[in-house]
């Protein structure tokens, strides 16, 4: 339930507290809402930012899907939702023009299932979905109606189980480049995930990366990208430290309703 979420961050002495459930979908998954919940989600966030008005600020956002031109954060059903910020993300790669989930590689799973994907639709070449991956990011950061870019570097997590090194070989750091340039252009922000930190020392952007961000001056923000309410602020303490060191001055936060500079 949405308030244990928010119990928890005022045991924590949370300033405030944003809601990002993964958006619907043209097809259903186990993880993302289903259109008809959107009503209910908007109005329990609604009543939760009433009741803890004077304990935390809340906020309502999405964790919006790129599939292709057709179903992306920028279409109307996203852009005209009474959200607070959104988060583009890409889960899936479509391999036709039919949006079914059986039509779909996903990224974000497990490591069978990915490696059977790479053989089977990708002819065993991981770089040909690598580069579909990040094309697909940029394809997203282009059409815009977002704030903050997901787990940018998610694919390296099955990615390097598939092929040792990958991240090390110029073409992919070439391509999360590429990536990096545009989103620095289009002045979008930048999540650092630390979902995976605890419980397998991985950070999305992977924390090699880090110093790219800072190049191009990319604001970033912290999430725990968490799924249960004892993990919302599992990893921060420790992502915070590393970009501090890693020579960021500052994270981007909420306050009062706007992206503000919070110094570390």
């Amino acid at each position: 339930m949405p308030e244990n979420f928010v119990k928890f961050a005022v045991s924590k002495g949370f300033r405030a507290y944003g809601f990002s459930s993964h958006s619907p979908l043209p097809f259903e998954t186990f993880w993302n809402m289903s259109a008809s919940d959107m009503p209910e989600y908007l109005a329990e966030i609604e009543r939760l930012k009433k009741k803890y008005a004077d304990k935390l600020e809340i906020y309502v956002s999405l964790e919006i899907d790129y599939l292709d031109e057709t179903f992306n954060p920028s279409i109307s059903y996203f852009r005209e939702l009474p959200l607070d910020y959104r988060i583009g993300s890409v889960h899936f790669l479509p391999l036709s023009e039919h949006l079914s989930e059986d039509n779909m590689v996903c990224i974000d799973g497990g490591f069978a299932e990915f490696k059977d994907s790479v053989d089977k639709h990708f002819g065993g070449d991981i770089r040909k979905l690598v580069t579909q991956y990040f094309e697909s990011t940029m394809k997203m950061v282009e059409y815009g109606g977002i704030d903050i870019v997901g787990h940018i570097d998610k694919v390296y997590m099955n990615g390097q189980r598939y092929k040792e090194l990958l991240m090390e070989e110029a073409w992919y750091r070439n391509l999360l480049k590429d990536c990096l340039d545009l989103i620095a252009q289009k002045e979008i922000m930048v999540e650092i995930n630390t979902k995976n930190l605890s419980k397998k020392n991985q950070t999305f952007p992977h924390v090699c990366h880090i110093p790219l961000l800072l190049e191009r001056n990319i604001p970033v923000m912290v999430n725990s990208d968490c799924h249960f309410p004892d993990l919302v602020n599992d990893g921060r303490p420790e992502a915070l430290k590393f970009l501090k060191d890693s020579g960021f001055r500052a994270t981007r936060e909420l306050i009062k309703g706007k992206w503000v500079e919070a110094p570390l």
